[in-house]
């Protein structure tokens, strides 16, 4: 299992937030976070959002320090990168759903 987390530099609500992505599979990404005790709520569309002060315990559990630039590539690159608005995303959607790579 390899999941890769970006440094916390994404402001939002007061605080510092990461990324954490797989580069295989959302039901590997799910299962990490789902170990380190972070909640569903916190995916959105390809990645979950992690606070500064957890980001040394996604490390420590075996999460790959990249940057941002790289996690962007590495979900390109595993056809599991989703834009805002993309189709299936809604309230609703469940994860996973509209995770088929495409072709170019």
């Amino acid at each position: 299992m390899t999941v890769y987390i970006d440094p916390p530099t994404w402001p939002g609500h007061g605080r510092l937030w990461s990324h954490l992505v797989s580069d295989v599979s959302y039901a590997e990404l799910h299962a990490f976070a789902a170990a380190l005790g972070v909640p569903r709520r916190a995916f959105e569309r390809d990645h979950y959002d992690l606070p500064a002060q957890r980001y040394a315990d996604a490390v420590s559990a075996g999460a790959l320090e990249v940057s941002s630039r790289e996690v962007v590539r590495l979900l390109h690159g595993a056809g599991l990168r989703r834009r805002k608005g993309a189709a299936g995303q809604g309230p609703g959607a469940a994860p996973g759903a509209g995770a088929q790579p495409r072709s170019s």
